[in-house]
């Protein structure tokens, strides 16, 4: 049965009802996001700047200032709110940041939006004059950018400061900036494939490199130490003790050979029964399960291999033979880290040991070692020659910390495979927000008709990033953003007299997060890739759109008696 909401006798929905969907809305998601309202202002992004703690329905704690963490773990009611919440995940799974301004920005959007809504002007209206002012933001953004070098370290030192500044692990800045462009860098590789006839310079670069961090940058947490003691190894490492006691603990130089068969005698796929008549049969039947085992550690051993691998078992005969033959064995090992291993050194996992062959035995290892860490054993390959996979060691006082950290060195790790895939920057600071604000106000101003209003409501709702910026500061939000879209149309105006009408003007002016002070964001160092920026507006835009053309809710429950 479905309960729907009843409309007036015109068959036109009550201008209200959407109203108050959006102020519902904001109030659910700003109540959980951030504090509450003071002076009808905004609170600030990112949530105060300090850390929440979280409790789970499980009883878990998260301690964190991520904003897709937070609205992940809250309990929201509304259902539009709930969509919404959607926006902060998807903007984390693409891009990796900029998951708390997608919501604050289209949270201003639909605020910019009500007085359309309440006068009566039709929601296609306003969302077609939101899809043109969407596009031209993103013309304003593409003249906007910078094209980088992503070997220039400086560069990319300063764009990931910029990503990380705000964070937990801000006091360790210079170690978690190495970190993540190492991994990062590490991880890259370039594919094969060919670009396509009609391809730019910049898609044929996005088309040909490859970084996959979430299969390859395994992230190690070990609680104890000092978060100073993090480091990005030069190889692989995973929580695993050999299967012998006199197996060899180090290695120069291995030789590695990986499997995924079992060394052991072969079990039936269910039960399976066998009638023996007589004695000699029984001990047949032992001797041929030996020689089965006997016989597939041979053909191992014939490629003199120092460490083999399985993700399978390794049965008691088969560790003897290893040790005799000075051979260190690990068994049960995770798909996804046999197939780091392999990549780092450059073996091939087989699946049949009659089948190794020369070329399957990796080489590219320096040294293979068993340390200790805490209670745990774990097995270290550094050293390696152009590995393209890596395993990230965290270390710190608790798993609350360690569980942040992780968080913090995720986002600055795809902040670096955005630039890695698209080597664009745009300036940070709330710059690129109040230049694209001014632009569709410049643009608006040409315009005629209907479409006109919400048009410049886009470009009035993009001043939200710059004006909570100053917030977060304490400084007087009016003078610092009245200055500082002073400073943008000034830019224009610049242009226009001497001759350039119609030029755009790289203004790069934006707000110090630390001071409050208008600074040049070229010369500051800040900077933001254009991925994130891009997508964060997109994905803005496009969900206040979703919802102004929401005219009633309706919910499905069941009636009673059935």
């Amino acid at each position: 049965m479905l309960k729907v909401r009843k409309k007036n006798g015109t068959g036109r929905d009550f201008l209200g009802f959407r109203s108050s969907l959006l102020r519902s809305l904001l109030r659910s998601l700003v109540n959980n996001l951030r504090t509450p309202f003071q002076n009808d202002r905004l609170p600030p992004l990112p949530p105060k700047l300090e850390q929440k703690m979280l409790l789970d329905p499980m009883g878990g704690i998260v301690i964190t200032n991520d904003g897709n963490c937070i609205l992940r773990e809250v309990d929201v009611s509304h259902p539009t709110a709930k969509s919404m919440i959607e926006l902060s995940r998807a903007q984390d799974e693409e891009v990796g940041d900029g998951t708390t301004s997608v919501i604050v920005l289209a949270g201003e959007m639909l605020v910019n939006a009500e007085p359309f809504v309440r006068t009566n002007v039709h929601p296609t209206v306003v969302v077609r004059g939101y899809n043109y002012a969407l596009q031209e933001a993103l013309e304003v953004c593409e003249k906007l950018a910078l094209t980088v070098d992503v070997k220039d370290s400086e560069r990319m030192r300063a764009l990931v400061q910029s990503c990380i500044g705000t964070k937990f692990s801000s006091r360790w800045n210079d170690v978690m900036i190495d970190m993540a462009l190492k991994a990062v860098l590490t991880v890259a590789r370039e594919t094969p494939c060919a670009p396509s006839s009609g391809a730019t310079s910049r898609d044929a670069y996005a088309q040909k490199m490859e970084v996959d961090i979430k299969r390859y940058a395994k992230v190690e947490k070990i609680p104890g130490g000092e978060i100073s003691d993090c480091a990005v190894l030069s190889g692989v490492m995973f929580n695993k003790d050999v299967t012998h006691s006199k197996m060899r603990r180090r290695i120069e130089n291995p030789r590695i050979l990986l499997l995924d068969s079992p060394l052991e005698y072969k079990k039936g796929e269910s039960q399976t029964n066998v009638e023996i008549t007589d004695e000699e049969d029984w001990n047949a039947l032992l001797k041929m399960e030996e020689e089965y085992v006997e016989n597939m550690c041979m053909e191992i051993i014939a490629f003199k291999p120092d460490v083999v691998i399985t993700e399978k078992g390794v049965s008691d005969l088969a560790q003897h033979y290893f040790a005799k033959a000075n051979i260190t064995a690990f068994r049960r090992l995770r798909k996804t880290d046999n197939n780091r291993v392999a990549r780092a050194t450059g073996a091939t996992i087989v699946s049949r040991t009659d089948e190794i062959r020369e070329s399957d035995v990796g080489t590219g290892c320096g040294l293979f070692e068993m340390r200790k860490i805490g209670e745990e054993y774990f097995a270290f390959f550094e050293e390696c020659r152009d590995p393209k996979a890596c395993t990230i060691v965290l270390r710190g006082g608790s798993k609350d910390v360690l569980n942040e950290i992780e968080r913090n060195l995720s986002d600055a790790m795809q902040v670096v495979r955005n630039v890695v895939f698209d080597p664009r920057l745009l300036p940070g600071g709330g710059a690129t927000e109040m230049a694209v604000s001014v632009g569709l106000k410049r643009a608006g101003m040409k315009l005629e008709g209907a479409r006109r209003g919400p048009f410049l409501a886009v470009g009035e709702a993009m001043e939200v990033i710059p004006r909570t910026l100053a917030q977060n500061c304490g400084v007087s939000v009016i003078r610092t953003v009245t200055e500082l879209r002073a400073k943008h149309a000034a830019a224009y105006e610049e242009l226009e007299t001497n001759g350039h009408e119609g030029a755009f003007p790289k203004c790069n002016w934006g707000i110090d997060g630390t001071t409050g002070k208008l600074v040049d964001m070229e010369q500051f160092g800040i900077w933001e890739p254009f991925s994130v920026k891009v997508q964060t507006i997109k994905t803005a835009v496009e969900s206040a759109c979703m919802i102004l053309r929401i005219d009633d809710i309706v919910s499905g429950s069941k009636k009673k008696g059935y």
